[in-house]
């Protein structure tokens, strides 16, 4: 209940366009239940007519079943128009609202939860929250509307027939809905599980299809997904199932209020109190009334899913963020030097800690670099200094003030960080670099391009600075992808400029002319690079060496050799680094 009542608190803003749909619906229906009720008096009244050889005015009723009609259609385009517009409304702010909560909380409480899942959330889980508004709260109000209407026309008449009415209209509308939800809960709530792990199942073979065929482990990776995907359609399968049973019950249902209201009502016309053509209209009334409950069984099967999918967004939206933002404004910074003072830091659950009373300070437009192998705590210092996570103890210091006091987005807006895993959205090599400055020129493009030393091969495409680089960049190789980067960094035009192993995983022509464009880059800019690599080092004034999270040296090249060359070491026989101080 407390999950049901969160998800209207956040329907506030679109209530206005639910009463316009409701009220269009319930208009539909009501046009429709008087069509099929005037069409059957009409009917009867001209047979009647007809047989007693008598004269009747079907002008009003004919009327009225062209109005009943015309008004039907036009409700109906109404309910679409409007429902279809306030679900899209609120569907794409379910997600703009999603988003605002997760933003904050990468990568550090994000690292529990696969790539796959949380798609599946931001896609499935909030798209089946339609169901609660189109398919719930809409019915439910039309029926108990127009139940409440049925049941004052059919008492016009006689109070049993409107006793009768309510009752089986109260069977097929609570008593089905309620067994229906029983019954689809615990499927409905596998199934929102399972969805986010049948995505995540086949991202994990998607991307991991080249390790998977090395290791011969496709097949493998594809009866997994086939057995996860069997059990979804089981679910699937037993709710279709009951959505069967539950819409026949509607149909017996009024099939039996229909035989109860001509056991009650024929004597009536025998005696003359009921006239014989309204027992015809009673007739169809009874049957088309059954309409507005006719959709209440499914959205009840529905339900269980529907909050299942509100719990998953909510387990989301309720974590804590792992650094939070100052209340009050960010200062602004009198230079742009970096100085980490005795920083110790700890990844949650780890063995042992990442980075242990670490010391380093850059001046501005100054260069340094941190080397050390794999696991040594290179990349969590770019963690912090980020704010992604905050520090167990010691201070890191922009310009000279501690950067807890500075929002994420405030002190982010200063660096700009080139990685070895550059992330190319799936859309055009000029969208990709327009994320760093939207405003730019083409001009301005080009020249980044032209220092990043990749504009003459964008040139030579055929559809040049607008052909589509594929999901993750996968038209693209991965130094140019990185050179893209590069010319991303210099849009941006930040004070600081974060390099994370740029050169990783290139060759050495690639690594030579990428280091080139990094050269230009660092011009003017304080500059912090981490590598376990040679490339790079003799442009940076000081270096420090890291060895499992702690100094092992630091001063510039000439003080360090022996110690770069014991932290490069490879890693057999000094154990394997802590999946805590990974990076």
């Amino acid at each position: 209940m407390n999950d049901f009542l969160r998800l209207w608190r956040l329907f506030r803003p679109y209530r206005n366009w639910m009463l316009l749909g409701t009220l269009a619906s319930v208009l539909t229906l009501l046009a429709n239940v008087t069509l099929m009720a005037a069409a059957g008096w009409f009917l009867a009244t001209m047979a009647a007519a007809g047989a007693a050889g008598i004269t009747i005015n079907y002008f009003a009723p004919a009327a009225v079943v062209r109005g009943s009609a015309m008004l039907r259609s036009v409700g109906r385009y109404a309910e679409r128009l409007v429902n279809h517009e306030e679900t899209i409304r609120l569907i794409a702010s379910l997600r703009v609202w999603f988003y605002r909560h997760l933003e904050p909380l990468a990568p550090a409480r994000l690292q529990q939860y696969h790539s796959g899942d949380l798609l599946s959330r931001i896609r499935a889980d909030i798209d089946a929250l339609d169901n609660l508004y189109v398919r719930v709260l809409v019915p439910v109000a039309v029926a108990s509307l127009s139940a409440l209407l049925f049941g004052l026309f059919l008492a016009y008449y006689d109070p049993r027939l409107a006793l009768s009415g309510l009752i089986f209209l109260a069977l097929a509308g609570i008593a089905l809905p309620l067994w229906s939800r029983s019954r689809g809960t615990a499927p409905g709530q596998r199934n929102a599980q399972e969805e986010g792990t049948v995505r995540a199942a086949v991202v994990d073979g998607i991307q991991g299809m080249a390790e998977l065929t090395i290791y011969g482990a496709t097949e493998r990776q594809a009866q997994r997904i086939d057995a996860l995907s069997r059990r979804q359609i089981a679910d699937q399968a037993r709710l279709a199932s009951d959505q069967g049973l539950t819409q026949a019950g509607v149909g017996l249902l009024a099939g039996l209020s229909l035989w109860v209201l001509l056991w009650l009502a024929i004597p009536q016309v025998q005696v003359g109190a009921i006239a014989g053509p309204d027992l015809a209209m009673l007739a169809l009334f009874t049957i088309a009334s059954f309409e507005a409950v006719a959709p209440l069984p499914h959205a009840f099967q529905l339900l269980g899913r529907s909050m299942a999918a509100a719990r998953r967004l909510f387990d989301i939206v309720d974590t804590q963020p792992a650094v939070t933002d100052p209340p009050g404004p960010s200062p602004e910074p009198a230079d742009f030097g970096i100085a980490f003072e005795s920083v110790s830091f700890s990844y949650p659950d780890a063995v042992q800690p990442a980075l242990v009373d670490i010391s380093l300070r850059i001046p501005p437009g100054g260069r340094a670099a941190v080397i050390g192998a794999t696991g040594s705590g290179k990349s969590t210092l770019f963690n912090l200094l980020l704010r992604f996570w905050a520090t167990d103890s010691g201070t890191i210091r922009l310009g000279g003030h501690d950067i807890a006091e500075f929002s994420g987005d405030d002190l982010r807006r200063y660096i700009a960080v080139v990685s070895q895993h550059t992330h190319l959205f799936d859309a055009s090599i000029r969208e990709n670099l327009l994320l760093a400055d939207p405003d730019a020129t083409q001009e301005a493009l080009e020249d980044a391009c032209r220092v990043a030393q990749i504009h003459d091969f964008i040139q030579g495409l055929p559809e040049g600075y607008v052909t589509w680089v594929g999901e993750t960049g996968v038209r693209l190789s991965g130094g140019q992808g990185r050179r893209i980067a590069v010319a991303r960094a210099l849009l941006k035009q930040s004070p600081i400029l974060l390099l994370d192993e740029p050169t990783e995983g290139l060759d050495a022509a690639t690594e030579r002319d990428l280091m080139q464009a990094l050269d230009q880059l660092m011009v003017g800019r304080t500059v912090l690079l981490i590598t376990h690599r040679p490339a790079g080092l003799d442009w940076v004034e000081q270096v420090l060496v890291l060895d499992h999270g702690r100094e092992l040296a630091r001063g510039d090249l000439s003080v360090v050799p022996r110690a770069m060359q014991a932290a490069l070491l490879p890693l057999s026989g000094r154990g394997e680094p802590d999946e805590g101080d990974s990076e």
